[in-house]
């Protein structure tokens, strides 16, 4: 640096005596001859020892520029954002109450929630968490049905203000596994201990038949009461195959399904039962081309449960039975199949009772249809839920 300073002095000199030489000469023209030689050779000189400044400046402007190193981040503002990439990352949906009421989101899942394809309105979402005063069970209406879920808070005080934490626990979809995981061992339990009853009763008829030959035996009477053990022992082998289906359907093979092609065969396996009794019957799939990642055989086999669900309850009316089958795209990406009649519909308060095994709103019912469905359903990755219509009688909702 000191070299450079020494360069610069002596190019300020040599630069200086050239132009005071150049301005004498243009004072005087008579010296103009004269001052003319040491004048160039004075500015050369300033140009031999400007270049290798010039060209090391030069050199300097062309290297990249270090930025300066950014000053580390306060250890305490390092833990803020890494709690707000942990709170952003919650399996719940969690939101900051302030004072003056204000809402806002602390997790991905609460601003999801409040999406499309989430809740059916946001505004009664942010009321419901505006207005709660305890903490509790609450309903959602989502896009896929009425769904449990269970509200907690915690009111805190922050600088003086008062602020309340919310978060929403999601329930609908682990109760429905518990739900239909306990019924399915209910059901194994009881289809093994009526299989070890059946077994003696058939042995002791067909040894009671045997002895028939041996007199003095009243024929008649032991027939008779022979024949009733049989059928009973048969009337018991039927129920149990029945019930043995609900804990016992194979795990789903999910592929694509061609909506439009499964309506096709359902109208054509329905029609004529349908027809028979002056019914009308309504299949339509929103557009072309809509497929379904399902298991086509168990899909279709809930489908036609339920058709033959609404066949039933409208059989007990006396106005034309219809039928309306739909396959729609709803909010969300969701795919939603309704299956709805114009029957009597559930009575009030059994909405949630018809999907229990062996529980059946209908007479003579074996209580198993709606069951069967849910589980079809539920394996397949979907929800199933009933719905009261505005016009009257009873739908079905499958959600993928």
């Amino acid at each position: 640096m000191g070299f450079e300073s020494i360069r610069l002095g002596l190019l300020a000199l040599l630069w200086g005596g050239a132009g005071a030489l150049a301005y004498r000469a243009a004072a005087q023209p008579s010296l103009a001859l004269r001052d003319g030689v040491p004048v160039l050779l004075l500015f050369a000189a300033g140009l031999a020892l400007a270049w290798p400044m010039a060209r090391a400046l030069r050199q300097r402007r062309l290297q990249p520029q270090l930025l300066p190193a950014e000053p580390a981040q306060p250890l305490d503002l390092q833990r803020l954002h890494l709690l707000q990439a942990q709170f952003e990352h919650l399996p719940v949906a969690a939101w900051v109450l302030g004072h003056e009421g204000d809402l806002r989101a602390l997790s991905n899942r609460a601003r999801r929630l409040a999406a499309p394809g989430g809740v059916r309105e946001a505004a009664a979402l942010q009321q419901l968490l505006r207005s709660a005063e305890r903490s509790g069970p609450v309903s959602l209406d989502t896009e896929r049905g009425s769904e449990r879920w269970q509200l907690q808070m915690q009111t805190l005080s922050l600088d003086g203000q008062g602020q309340t934490l919310l978060v929403l626990v999601p329930l609908e979809r682990e109760l429905e596994g518990e739900s239909l995981q306990a019924w399915q061992q209910l059901v194994q339990i009881l289809t093994h201990e009526i299989m070890n009853s059946l077994t003696p009763i058939k042995s002791l008829s067909q040894t009671a038949q045997m002895l028939l030959d041996e007199p003095p035996l009243v024929e008649a009477d032991l027939r008779s009461a022979l024949d009733g053990i049989a059928q009973r022992a048969e009337g018991l082998s039927r129920f149990v195959a029945t019930y043995r289906r609900v804990s016992q359907w194979p795990a789903p093979v999910l592929a694509p399904v061609d909506l439009h092609a499964l309506f096709q065969r359902l109208r054509l396996a329905v029609a004529p039962a349908w027809e028979r009794v002056g019914g009308q019957l309504s299949f339509e799939v929103s557009e072309p081309g809509l497929r379904l990642n399902a298991d086509e055989g168990q899909l279709e086999q809930a489908l036609l449960a339920l058709i033959h669900n609404a066949e039933q309850a409208c059989a007990e009316q006396e106005l034309p039975p219809r039928l309306w089958l739909t396959a729609r795209q709803g909010r969300g990406g969701r795919l939603q199949i309704s299956v709805r009649d114009n029957g009597p519909g559930v009575p009030p308060g059994l909405e949630r009772k018809i999907f229990l095994p062996f529980f059946s709103a209908r007479e003579g019912g074996q209580g198993i249809g709606l069951t069967v469905v849910r589980q079809l359903v539920h394996g397949m990755g979907g929800r199933v839920r009933y719905v009261r219509p505005l016009e009257g009688g009873a739908a079905f909702v499958l959600s993928f």
